[in-house]
C-alpha cells in the first residue's frame, strides 16, 4: 500500500522536483532563473536604470562608530588587570584608525540621498533606482540615503556562508537573492546608468576592477560614469601611475573613473554625466533596454 506521506519523486513533474533542481545537472536551470525572474521581475515594475553602490560590508556610520568608541573607553576606565587594559587599548587605537571609514558611511548616506531626490523630481530619470549589493555598511549606507528621499531602492544580495543579510532600507518587494556572483554582477552592470565605488575591500575591488575591465575593452559601451569616492583611500590602496609606469595601463584609463570627496560634488558629476548622456534618448534607450 503506498504511503501518502512519502514523496515519489517519480511522480514529480521534472519543473516541481526540489532534489532535480538541486542537483548539479540543473546548475543551467538555476543560473537562468537567475537571469529570467530579476528580468521580468524589473520590466514588471518599470524599472529601467540604476545607480549602483558598491562598499565594504564591514563599515559602521559614525554615529555607531562614536558608541563602540565610547563603550570601548568606558570598559578600559573600569578595567583592573593590565593583560585586559591593554586589549582594551589596542581595540581602541585600531578603532581610532578606522574613524575615516564612519566619515564615508555618512556621506555614502548623503550622495544617495542627493541622488534620490533628483532621480525622483526629474522627468528624464523615471525609472531610475538606487541599487546596491543589498548588505551592510556602504550598501546599507546608499539604500539608507534612497529610503530617506522615500525612492524605491534594489538590494542585489548575495548568500554566503557567513554574511550577509540584506539590510532593512531595501525596498521591501526589491530584495533579490543570488547564489551565482556572476548572474549577480551582470545586474550589476546591465542597467547601471553610473556607479558609485565607496572605499571597500576585496568583494568591492573585484567588482570595480570587472567593470573597469568591462569599459577599458569595450564590452561595455554605455556611457557609464564611475566615481572613486574618498581620493585619500583609493590612493593609498591603489597606485594607478605606477600601473602607468609599468605599462600596464595606459595614462587615458584614468578617465574610466572620477574622484570625488564631498557628497555633493560627487551627486553633481553623476548628475551631470547623466543628462549629458540620456537626457535625449534616454527614452529611447530604456525602450530598448530589454
Amino acid at each position: 500500500m503506498k504511503d501518502n506521506k512519502s514523496e515519489n519523486h517519480h511522480d514529480l513533474k521534472a519543473y516541481n522536483n526540489r532534489e532535480f533542481l538541486h542537483s548539479p545537472e540543473a546548475r543551467t536551470i538555476r543560473i537562468l532563473s537567475e537571469y529570467l525572474y530579476p528580468e521580468q521581475y524589473f520590466r514588471k515594475h518599470k524599472v529601467k536604470g540604476t545607480i549602483v553602490f558598491f562598499g565594504s560590508a564591514r563599515s559602521m556610520s559614525k554615529k555607531d562608530y562614536e558608541e563602540e568608541l565610547a563603550s570601548l573607553q568606558n570598559q578600559l576606565a573600569n578595567s583592573i588587570e593590565q593583560k585586559e587594559k591593554d586589549d582594551l587599548f589596542q581595540q581602541i587605537e585600531e578603532l581610532k584608525s578606522r574613524e575615516d571609514i564612519s566619515n564615508y558611511y555618512d556621506d555614502c548616506v548623503e550622495i544617495s540621498r542627493l541622488l534620490s531626490e533628483w532621480l525622483k523630481t526629474n522627468p528624464t530619470t523615471k525609472g531610475i533606482y538606487v541599487c546596491t549589493g543589498g548588505g551592510g555598511g556602504m550598501m546599507e549606507a546608499a539604500n539608507y540615503g534612497a529610503s530617506l528621499a522615500n525612492l524605491p531602492n534594489i538590494g542585489l544580495n548575495i548568500s554566503l556562508p557567513y554574511e550577509q543579510h540584506p539590510n532593512h532600507y531595501i525596498s521591501k518587494n526589491m530584495i533579490f537573492e543570488f547564489h551565482y556572483f556572476f548572474m549577480r554582477k551582470f545586474w550589476f552592470v546591465y542597467l547601471a546608468k553610473a556607479l558609485v565605488a565607496m572605499p571597500g575591500g576585496f568583494g568591492t575591488l573585484d567588482e570595480l576592477f570587472e567593470i573597469l575591465t568591462l569599459r577599458q575593452t569595450h564590452k561595455v559601451t554605455k556611457p557609464l560614469p564611475i566615481v572613486l569616492y574618498g581620493k585619500n583611500y583609493w590612493d593609498n590602496l591603489l597606485n594607478f601611475d605606477y600601473l602607468i609606469k609599468k605599462g600596464m595601463i595606459k595614462k587615458s584609463d584614468l578617465d574610466l573613473f572620477h574622484f570625488s570627496d564631498s557628497p555633493q560634488e560627487a551627486f553633481e558629476y553623476i548628475k551631470n554625466e547623466i543628462l549629458k548622456n540620456y537626457s535625449t534618448k534616454i527614452k529611447k534607450d530604456f525602450e530598448q533596454e530589454f
